[in-house]
C-alpha cells in the first residue's frame, strides 16, 4: 500500500513537470534544428536544401568581421562587468529588508521596489525620455533655475552610456533579485540569531556571521549561472536606447545579432555567430562550474 502511494506521488509530480518539460522541449531544443541555415548561402525565397551549401565559409568570416565582433564584444563584457560590481545591491536590499522592525513598512518597500521588475522597457523608455531628454523634465527644471547653462541629455551622451544603462538595470531588477536572498534569508536557523543575542552580538554582528553566510551559496548558484550568460546581458533595453549617439558603445553581441540578421537579412551569418556564443557560454558554464567544485568543494551541475 505505501509502494502504491509513493508511485502515485511520484506520477503527480512528473504529470505536473510534464508541460515545463514539454515547453522546453518546443522552444529550446526544438529551434535547434535551425543551426542548419548556418552552413548555408540562404535566402528566404528558396528552400533550405535548394541554397547553396558553403560549409564553414560564414564562421570564417568572422575573423574578416573581427573588428565589429571586438568592439560589440568589448560592450558586452564591460556591461557584464559592471553587473557583476551591482550584483550584490540585491543582496544588501534583501538584509535591509529583512532588518525592517516594521512588517507594514517592509512590505511598502518590497512592492515599490519589485514593481519596475514589471514594467516593459518601451514604456520604461518612455519615461526615462520624458526625464532626460533636451525637453525633459529634469532639463526644465534645471534651466528654470539657471543651474545650467543649456540642455544636454545622458541619452544622446556617450560618454554616460555604460553607468546609465547599468543603473537602469540595477533600479528595474534589484528588488526582484532581493526576494531570492529574502527566501534564503528566511531559510536561515533563527536559532543562531537568539544564540547571537545571548553571547551579546549586534545587529551588523549578527548579519556579518550569520545572514552573509547563510545568503553566501545562493549569492554564489546565481554568480555561476550569470557567468555562464556572459555574452547574454539582453536585447530588449538596448534595442529601446540604441541611437546615433551612442551606438558605438550601447550595442551588444545579442544587438549585433539582431542587426546583421533581421535588419539585414543576413541570416546564416547572424545563426554562425549565434552558434559560436552558444558553445562560448557553455564553456564558461562548465569551467565556472569546475573551479567552484575546486573553490568551494560543491557545484551546481
Amino acid at each position: 500500500m505505501k509502494t502504491k502511494r509513493i508511485n502515485r506521488s511520484r506520477l503527480s509530480m512528473t504529470l505536473l513537470a510534464l508541460p515545463f518539460v514539454l515547453y522546453i522541449i518546443a522552444f529550446a531544443y526544438v529551434p535547434v534544428h535551425g543551426w542548419l541555415y548556418a552552413f548555408f548561402d540562404f535566402r528566404p525565397a528558396l528552400p533550405l536544401f535548394r541554397n547553396e551549401f558553403v560549409g564553414w565559409l560564414n564562421f570564417k568570416h568572422m575573423l574578416v568581421d573581427m573588428r565589429n565582433i571586438g568592439r560589440v564584444l568589448s560592450n558586452t563584457l564591460i556591461f557584464f562587468g559592471l553587473d557583476m560590481l551591482t550584483s550584490v545591491v540585491p543582496v544588501i536590499l534583501a538584509i535591509l529588508l529583512s532588518e525592517m522592525p516594521s512588517k507594514r513598512f517592509k512590505k511598502i518597500v518590497q512592492t515599490v521596489t519589485t514593481l519596475p521588475h514589471f514594467i516593459s522597457w518601451v514604456i520604461l523608455f518612455s519615461f526615462a525620455f520624458n526625464l532626460f531628454s533636451f525637453d525633459g523634465l529634469i532639463n526644465q527644471v534645471l534651466t528654470h533655475f539657471n543651474l545650467i547653462s543649456k540642455p544636454s541629455s545622458v541619452l544622446m551622451s556617450l560618454d554616460s552610456v555604460y553607468w546609465f544603462q547599468t543603473a537602469l538595470r540595477v533600479w528595474k531588477s534589484a528588488g526582484w533579485g532581493a526576494i531570492i536572498y529574502l527566501a534564503a534569508i528566511s531559510g536561515i536557523d533563527s536559532e543562531l540569531y537568539d544564540a547571537a543575542s545571548v553571547d551579546g552580538a549586534g545587529r551588523l554582528d549578527k548579519i556579518r556571521h550569520i545572514t552573509l553566510p547563510g545568503v553566501a551559496a545562493t549569492y554564489f548558484v546565481l554568480l555561476v549561472l550569470s557567468i555562464s550568460n556572459m555574452l547574454s546581458v539582453g536585447l530588449e533595453q538596448y534595442l529601446v536606447f540604441y541611437n546615433g549617439f551612442v551606438a558605438p558603445r550601447i550595442e551588444v553581441l545579442d544587438y549585433y545579432l539582431y542587426r546583421i540578421g533581421l535588419m539585414s537579412n543576413d541570416y546564416s551569418y547572424s545563426i554562425a555567430v549565434g552558434i559560436t556564443k552558444t558553445f562560448i557560454s557553455l564553456f564558461l558554464l562548465f569551467t565556472a562550474n569546475t573551479l567552484a567544485k575546486k573553490v568551494r568543494g560543491d557545484a551546481i551541475i
